[in-house]
Order: C-alpha cells, then structure tokens, then sequence
C-alpha cells in the first residue's frame, strides 16, 4: 500500500489518480511475519530498506522536473540513524521522505517513519534519517547531472541545510582515508570474543537487487547489513537482539549486476547495555575478475540485547585480544562517548525550548 502527501504550498502533479508533488512522498506497509525476528520485532534492515526505498523515489522525480535527459538518484550516504521504539508485526509503518537541501549535484532527503497500531489507532515516532543522493543519467551511469533547486522556508534553512552539506562531504573523504582489510577469524576463537562472533554473508547480485542502471539498491546492501550485523550480535549474547542505531553509512564505490557482495561483520566496543559492530561490504565482479575486490560500503551498528518484556539486557563484557583489536575498541569507545554527549544535549535542548513555549 502506497499513498502520496500533497502540499499546498508548492505546485502539485497528478499521477494516475493519486496526487504528488516532487518534494515530499509517503511510503506506507503493514509488517508482517516475515519482516521480523522469532519475537515479532521488525528488522531493522526492512526499515532501513524502505526508509531508502521513499529517499530515492522522491529524489529521483525531484530530478526529473526539468527537461532534458532523464535520470536515476544514486545514494551516497546515510547520516546516523536512530530506532527510537521497536516496530511490530502487524503494524503499519509509514516512512515520509522530503528533500530539505540541495547542491548543484546532490540532494539531502530528511525521513521520518511512524508506525501506527491499527487496532488502538496509537502512533509512534519509530525512526528518523537523512540520506544523500545524486542524480545519474541513465545514459551514462557516470555523468552526475545538476539537481533543481528547492525554495526554502528562511534563508536560515538554506544555510543550515548548506552546513550539513560540507559536513557530510568531509566526514565521507575521512572515511575513505581509514578503509582497512578484514581479516578472517582463527579457526577456533573463544567465546565473547571478537573472532568468536564475526560473521560473513555472501550474496551474488541478481536483477532483482538492481536498479535501471543494473546497479544494487542501496536499500538492499543496508539490509544485508544488518542481518549481519545482528548474526554478529546474537551469536555473542545469544538473546534477543534488536539495531538501536546505525552510524553514517558511506557508498564508496557503486556494485553492479552479477558482482559477488560479501559482507562482513566484527563487534569492535560494547557499553554495558550496546554492542557497536563494523560492517564492510566488499565486491568483486564475475565478469570482470581481473579489476579484484573492491570496498563498496561501510558503517558502525549498534544493537542492545532485550529480556521477554522488550527491557534492555547487559551485554556480557568483548574480550579484546591484540594491539589491533585494543585500537579499534578506543575508537569505538571514543564514538561510544561523543554519540552520548550529543545525545544529552539535543535532550538538553529539547528540554529548554518545551520550557520557554510553557
């Protein structure tokens, strides 16, 4: 089920009967069974996969207003992404994509999903994300076309929305510089371990997974990664396990049709109650061997462990073995402690302006 938000504000299309404009779009679906995990908590991969799913709609009708050749939004990257209350089966998740900045050859998209018991008609605020994207020709998969600008609300927004821009930029070309190998566990790693909980799946890209251009959706790598992210953090808990949060996924280099995708997954810090796990997806072509492996995406997820009633759990302690290991958990540490004092002073802030309204 699908349905399409108009605004009255801005100049409106029709599309066989239903009513849109090239801003905004609104992707709704009921969960079911097989969007969830033994207990019934959605997969944070469905979400994530229909969160891209309403980016890339919006972005790419955005880009196709104007005349000329026609073109396809490609993603980028996903800023850091929050699961804010756990979806359930038989829920309905409706996922609201708007673009709220653009470059001359990229497009921020903010996306909110709320899911909505059906029954008690109760909605809640499920997750919020910002994913960029860029408009490829679909004659030339290479050729980065120029975005229609947007009219913003304030010159205020436009200069927020700039900042966010060449932050991203620059946190992109900083995640590149720290690309590294995975190496495969030992053949028989302690339990609590980092080695012991690794995990590795291999997918063979069909058309399926593909765009126009031949090339994987970016909503299906992110799936995949995080089914493997919760493998990682099942097989160290052996609990219930749900994604709590994704850090900024970065797109480096694009999977086509027929490439072998493996996506690895390694625990690298846990917090009392949260495991921060590293997912890197490698690529390498069937039909064009001889161009080796390659590293297409990468990101931190971040899981908690649940009791029967949904309440978080401790997590049981890593056990850190080596000087690589010990510096990948003082990086995961060091994000571990900004992400929280981040956390405390948008609270703070929240707080200060329900005060001043009251």
């Amino acid at each position: 089920m699908q349905c399409f938000i108009p605004r009255s504000s801005r100049r409106a299309y029709v599309d066989k009967g239903a009513v849109w404009e090239p801003s905004q779009y609104q992707l709704s679906r009921i969960m079911g069974p097989n969007d969830a995990n033994i207990v019934g908590n959605v997969h944070g991969g469905i979400i994530l996969k229909m969160i891209e799913e309403a980016g890339c709609i919006v972005s790419t009708r955005h880009c196709n207003i104007q005349n000329g050749d026609r073109c396809l939004a490609a993603l980028v990257r996903v800023e850091k992404t929050e699961f804010l209350y756990p979806v359930f089966i038989g829920e309905v998740t409706h996922v609201t994509a708007e673009i709220t900045y653009t470059s001359k050859h990229s497009l921020e998209v903010q996306v909110k999903v709320m899911a909505e018991n059906i029954l008690t008609g109760a909605k809640k605020l499920a997750n919020k994300a910002a994913l960029w994207y860029v408009p490829c020709s679909l004659q030339n998969v290479e050729r980065i076309m120029e975005v229609p600008p947007i009219k913003y609300a304030s010159e205020e927004h436009e200069e927020e929305g700039r900042k966010r821009y060449e932050a991203q930029k620059l946190e992109r070309l900083e995640t590149k510089a720290r690309i590294e190998e995975v190496l495969p566990p030992p053949s028989s790693p302690e339990r609590h371990t980092v080695g012991f909980s690794q995990s590795s799946l291999i997918h063979l890209v069909g058309p399926s997974d593909c765009t126009l251009h031949d090339y994987v959706q970016g909503g299906v790598t992110m799936k995949l990664m995080d089914e493997v992210a919760g493998i990682v953090a099942a097989r160290h808990c052996n609990t219930n396990i749900v994604t709590a949060s994704v850090d900024a996924i970065n797109f480096h280099r694009k999977i086509r049709k027929g490439c072998v995708v493996t996506v690895t997954g390694r625990l690298t810090f846990i917090s009392n109650k949260s495991m921060e796990i590293e997912v890197v997806v490698d690529a390498t072509s069937l039909v064009e061997a001889e161009k080796g492996k390659y590293r297409a995406v990468s990101a931190f997820f971040y899981f908690i462990s649940l009791d029967k009633n949904n309440r978080a759990l401790p997590v049981p302690p890593l056990k850190i073995n080596g000087e690589e290991e010990e510096r990948r958990a003082e990086e995961g540490k060091a994000r571990y402690l900004h992400n929280k004092a981040k956390r405390l002073a948008e609270r703070e802030c929240q707080n200060d302006a329900t005060a001043h309204q009251s």
